[in-house]
This record gives structure tokens, sequence and C-alpha cells, in this order.
């Protein structure tokens, strides 16, 4: 009898295995890009310029960035407040004969703004059968 229960179950399980067909086409989801035909010319004489200045009293952040490239040759300079309270220029070239050249300098004590700090938040502890202080 027992042998009769196996051989069932077998049935059943080659059965519950078989492959199923289910047809599919194939649905194309986006078309074909276009192919890139050619290059961009590249700029022989790229040049740019750009500068920034943050000044944030609420988180104290204070630095500055400026750059100018010409052709090869880029110039620039940037400058942070350091933790100590002064200020750290550095003042940069690169181009293809000498390389990149920083230059840095500290100035003494500049004002700063101290950074406001976020009040301390104050959780009350309510335990299991006390009441509320």
């Amino acid at each position: 009898m027992i042998s009769k229960f196996i051989l069932l179950a077998a049935v059943v399980a080659v059965a519950r295995a078989a492959f199923i067909y289910t047809p599919s086409g194939i649905i194309p989801l986006a078309h074909p890009s276009q192919a890139i035909i050619g290059n961009e010319p590249l700029d022989s004489q790229p040049n740019y310029s750009f500068n920034y200045h943050v000044d944030d009293g609420l988180t104290g952040d204070n630095k500055a960035h400026k750059e100018t490239r010409y052709g090869d040759v880029v110039q620039g300079s940037y400058s942070l407040i350091e933790p100590d309270g002064t200020r750290r220029t550095v003042a940069y070239t690169a181009d293809p004969i000498n390389g990149f050249n920083a230059v840095q300098h500290k100035d003494p004590s500049v004002s700063v703004k101290t950074a406001i700090a976020a009040a301390p938040a104050l959780a009350s502890t309510i335990h299991q059968g006390q009441a509320q202080a």
C-alpha cells in the first residue's frame, strides 16, 4: 500500500514540475537609439571663469573660490577659515610647461561669526505607574 502512495506522489510531483508552454511575443519596449555620427570639434582654446563666496552665519561656513582658464593656463585661488580663526588662502597656477604650482599663506585672526549652536533637546521621561513631573 505504501508503494502505491509513493508512486502516486511521484506522478503528481512530475506532473506539477512539467513545463507549461505560454506563448509570448517579443514586444519592443523602446525605439532603438540613433547612431551618433561624427564628433564635436575640440575647442583648442577653452576659456572659462567662475567665482563664488559663502558666508553662512548659521553654520559658520566661510569660504571663497575663483578660477580663470585661457587655453592651457589656469589661474585661481581659494580661501577658508581654519578652526583656529585664521584665514588660509591658496593661490595656484597650472600650465603645460610649469605644471601645477600653489602658494599658501595664512592671515592671522580674521573676525569670524560664531555658528549658532542648536538648543539641546529636552525629553521628559514617563515611567509606567508614575505621574509626569
